[in-house]
């Protein structure tokens, strides 16, 4: 049974999700390599989920609640898989705290316990990728 028809049929956890998702961010950089845009990396991935028959959901809007008023403003969460896990990608310089804040937020908001940022812009990009998580 190879890894497409492992997926298919059953719900994958959560570290299953993040540990192909790993595979597609190293995979997806060796071909492509550091300095283009996050559009072009999201389109890449997708493209190996899609090749891996996985679900997800490309620049997904995330309201914010503040009492019982629901405000959508406009934030996006890069790719959602499997509704499970949120990926942020970053093509930049140094990701920040403040990025790592941003998706624990998004977690928050979604009620999703795992989330992965990746900075596609290195050499090795194994080494920038930040599991984030919530109450997992």
């Amino acid at each position: 049974m190879n890894e497409e028809e492992a997926t298919q049929g059953r719900r994958m956890t959560e570290n299953e999700i993040s540990k192909t998702l790993v595979d597609v961010f190293i995979r997806v950089h060796s071909q492509l390599g550091p300095g283009l845009l996050e559009s072009v990396y999201e389109t890449a991935i997708c493209y190996e989920l899609d090749k891996r028959a996985l679900n997800y959901k490309r620049q997904q809007g995330i309201a914010v609640y503040y009492d019982s008023m629901k405000m959508d403003l406009g934030f996006r969460a890069d790719i959602i898989v499997e509704e499970k896990v949120i990926v942020e990608i970053k093509s930049i310089e140094s990701v920040l705290p403040v990025h790592h804040k941003t998706l624990l937020t998004y977690l928050k908001l979604t009620n999703k316990k795992l989330g992965l940022m990746v900075n596609f812009n290195v050499n090795l990009v194994k080494d920038r990728i930040t599991r984030i998580v919530n109450n997992l």
